[in-house]
């Protein structure tokens, strides 16, 4: 061996710290990309999610299978760089490729399901796998030696240091600066310098590594006995806790810092940088154990107390502290605060499993020759164990148990996977393991019960949690496959409020009444004879029920992510919504909205959504200019759509940026505005697949008809008790806002823009500003009406006072 290759194994740490950084790049615009063609379900995303890591898993299995040990372990490593390179910009252009063939099958049901997933393995499985052999390939240069099994820890922790850093690269700069091209590029130039540098290691370095010291590990004990298997099992369950517990985590955290992409990046991050840290200290303690599955039963044991300190931080502690998220001076400030809090629920966890992986490498280390087998066989077992955890907690264990159940049993699993680590010493240090068993088996009875249960009021109000307190009663919570849900019913005024994720989605508040109608209402009413509707959203199901009373339509259609929502939160709001859901006309999908339209070959008269915040992941795709050009061609001809904008808890650049791309697609655009106290609230945009007119004589013919009373009924009971009073909510249109859009960012399939300018608008309240601007240029529309002078002019006298 050569002395100098000790001094290399520091520059191909580094090395792996630049693959973990383009792995977290490439999964996060992939997962970006992915979603917009196979939803954003919760189906959609475990199948995204297990196709991801099963590549990982096969690739770290079957590369020293097929991969010969006569080649130079650190030119397969450079070539496997150079492939991920290359499929990381493949997979960029294959996906619309494949989103067109995907276009052409149903969108729902088992067929849809089966072709997401080969999608999902046609885009992922190739370059993933090539993830996933990096590290046996570059652990067949380490010598089976106590400081070469160390090193291979480091090389784990440095990938996922790296990740860290792709991770937030990606979700606070990349993205939001730029778009998926531009990280994609960045990412496969990192590959292929990484790619240059390693075959230029390879070309001076001998085939296995001086890792400077001389006496190997025992390797002629037998490879497959029963306590090795059960340390395989335990770095399985390791993996398994730790992606269930950061299923459970990220859906209760982003309760309390919002659902935004800012909060997944920021929660991602922070679990990656406990794992690397974790991992980095496990290699350095594996160095001088001496028994380090013992070590590796402790980490175990120590997880059930990090499991439940979580708990009581997200349940207890941190919604209580004193902090009203709307006096917060900007996004930063924010930010800082939902770092720390990141940090004090997930790190102390992270770092346990982190340490996990390298202290079961060196308790393995002694039955295996080969490192790349060791190495693949470990990381395989953790990720197998990563799927498995990632799927049966988010498709079955919250849905059907809740998260105080989902952390019981956390608890419960990490508690028997240190029995199992500690059960393998039996036979060489009997009093140790049996002590051992014997405190873990104690602790585990004592800490399970004492998991706290999320608290109802944070589900409802989130952030804004301790600004409630005694002002409501809540009347249900639910956790659903895709979110958390509650009612509530506000103490000094009985009204309704419809939850989703910590913040109010609808409500029998006054101006959500006339909301959730205008949306359903405007387009119905300006539709000369409207036959079928599609709803994105169910909502509170007051806009889906808006459409119950005209006589002339025959089809409803709504799209609802999360079952929930129709099954329990409809019946809260029957009167308000007119039992839509048991209407005979009705039928509902349980599926991503924008997967549905891009797969169906329905057309409708109406398209419209029940309010969905633009900053919540996810939900920026449906304000994309693709998303709208789907729906322009799902409009029959004369067909009309409406979109809400929110103007509350947003900001001057992200309603631009949904006025403008909409106006992009429909030239025609109105803009109708739902003032609260005459102060700018929310609106609505509403246009025609053609040219729009609206004629009133024609419109109010209609609701003097008898069975038009229960639609004129809906329409007093929010306000509006005449056509005048209809629209003289009217705002402006894209005539109007030539200049005020000029430089607005549209938001696209490749930038989804929007999600990180409308992310920064969480604690924002400009509404009445950013209305007062876009209202400025307003003229009197009087292109947009067929009606007699008289009521020309009674609006023009309306619109003029409220101008």
């Amino acid at each position: 061996m050569s002395k100098p290759s000790i001094k290399l194994l520091p520059i191909l740490l580094l090395l792996f710290v630049g693959s973990g950084m383009c792995a977290l790049i490439y999964e996060v615009v992939w997962f970006q990309l992915l979603e917009l063609v196979i939803g954003s379900s919760a189906i959609s995303l475990g199948v995204l999610l297990s196709t991801f890591m099963g590549g990982m898993c096969l690739g770290s299995l079957y590369l020293p299978r097929f991969i010969d040990r006569k080649h130079h372990p650190l030119k397969v490593y450079a070539f496997l760089e150079l492939g991920i390179g290359v499929m990381g910009l493949l997979v960029l252009y294959l996906v619309p490729l494949v989103g067109s063939l995907y276009t052409l099958t149903p969108g729902h049901g088992f067929v849809g399901i089966a072709m997401r997933a080969v999608v999902a393995a046609i885009c992922l499985l190739p370059p993933t796998i090539m993830m996933g052999a990096t590290l046996p390939a570059v652990a067949r240069w380490i010598a089976a030696t106590p400081k070469g099994v160390s090193w291979l820890g480091f090389f784990y922790g440095g990938n996922t240091a790296g990740a860290v850093i792709g991770a937030v690269l990606a979700g606070f700069y990349l993205l939001r600066k730029y778009d998926m091209s531009t990280a994609t590029m960045l990412a496969a130039a990192i590959n292929l310098a990484i790619f240059f540098v390693a075959r230029a290691i390879a070309a001076n370095a001998p085939v296995l590594a001086d890792t400077g010291d001389t006496e190997a590990l025992e390797i002629e004990a037998p490879q497959n006995t029963p306590s090795s298997r059960l340390v395989y099992f335990v770095i399985g369950m390791s993996g398994l806790c730790a992606l269930g517990a950061e299923v459970v985590w990220t859906r209760l955290l982003s309760l309390m810092l919002g659902a935004s992409t800012y909060t997944f990046s920021l929660i991602l991050a922070v679990f990656l940088a406990g794992l690397g840290i974790g991992s980095a200290a496990g290699a350095a303690l594996a160095r001088s154990l001496d028994r380090p599955q013992f070590a590796l039963g402790i980490a175990q044991a120590l997880q059930m107390l990090g499991i439940l300190w979580a708990a009581f931080m997200i349940a207890v502690a941190l919604p209580n502290w004193p902090v009203n998220p709307s006096l917060s001076p900007g996004p930063w400030f924010t930010f800082h605060v939902d770092v720390t809090k990141c940090i004090w629920v997930v790190l102390p966890s992270a770092c346990l499993w982190g340490a996990s992986f390298p202290l079961a490498l060196a308790a393995l280390a002694k039955r295996t020759e080969d490192t790349g087998k060791l190495a693949g066989q470990v990381y395989a077992a953790n990720t197998f164990g990563a799927i498995v955890g990632s799927l049966a907690f988010s498709l079955i264990v919250v849905p059907q148990f809740g998260t105080q159940h989902a952390e019981q049993l956390l608890l419960v699993l990490s508690g028997l996977s240190a029995l199992l680590a500690f059960s393998t010493m039996l036979s060489t240090a009997r009093v140790t393991a049996t002590a051992s068993v014997l405190v873990t088996a104690g602790a585990l009875i004592a800490l399970t019960p004492n998991v706290p249960a999320i608290p109802g009021l944070l589900v409802a109000y989130g952030r804004f949690m301790v600004t409630w307190l005694n002002r409501v009663d809540i009347l249900y919570v639910g956790e659903g496959m895709n979110s958390s849900i509650a009612v509530s019913k506000l103490g000094d005024t009985g009204a309704i409020q419809f939850h989703v994720a910590g913040k109010v989605e609808a409500s029998s508040l006054p101006q959500d009444m006339r909301l959730q109608r205008m949306l359903g209402h405007l387009p119905a009413l300006v539709h000369p004879d409207p036959k079928s509707v599609l709803i994105v959203g169910f909502g509170a199901g007051v806009t889906s029920g808006s459409f119950v009373p005209y006589p002339g339509i025959t089809r409803i259609v709504i799209c609802e992510l999360e079952p929930l929502i129709p099954q329990v939160v409809s019946t809260y709001f029957a009167t308000e919504n007119n039992r839509v859901k048991d209407d005979p006309r009705t039928e509902i999908f349980y599926d991503d909205a924008r997967s549905f339209i891009i797969t169906t070959k329905e057309k409708f008269d109406i398209i419209t959504s029940d309010p969905i915040h633009p900053w919540v992941k996810g939900a920026a795709s449906l304000y994309t200019e693709e998303y709208f050009e789907a729906v322009k061609e799902h409009l029959n001809p004369g067909g009309v759509v409406t979109q809400w904008v929110p103007l509350y808890e947003s900001n001057m650049a992200a309603v631009k940026s949904e006025v403008a791309t909409f106006l992009k697609v429909f030239p025609n655009g109105t803009v109708w505005a739902n003032n609260v106290d005459g102060k700018g609230y929310d609106v609505v945009m509403l246009a025609g697949k053609d040219s729009l007119r609206i004629n009133i004589n024609h419109l109010e013919e209609r609701l003097r008809q008898a069975d038009y009373q229960n639609v004129v009924a809906s329409l007093v009971e929010v306000g509006l008790n005449s056509s005048i009073a209809l629209f003289s909510t009217y705002a402006t249109q894209a005539s109007d806002l030539t200049s005020w859009v000029a430089d607005a960012e549209i938001n696209r399939d490749r930038n989804l823009r929007l999600q990180y300018l409308a992310g920064t608008g969480l604690n924002a309240y400009q509404g009445d500003a950013i209305f007062s601007s876009l209202a400025l240029g307003r003229k009197f529309p009087a292109n947009l009406f067929v009606a007699d002078p008289a009521w020309l002019a009674a609006l023009q006298g309306v619109l003029g006072s409220s101008q």
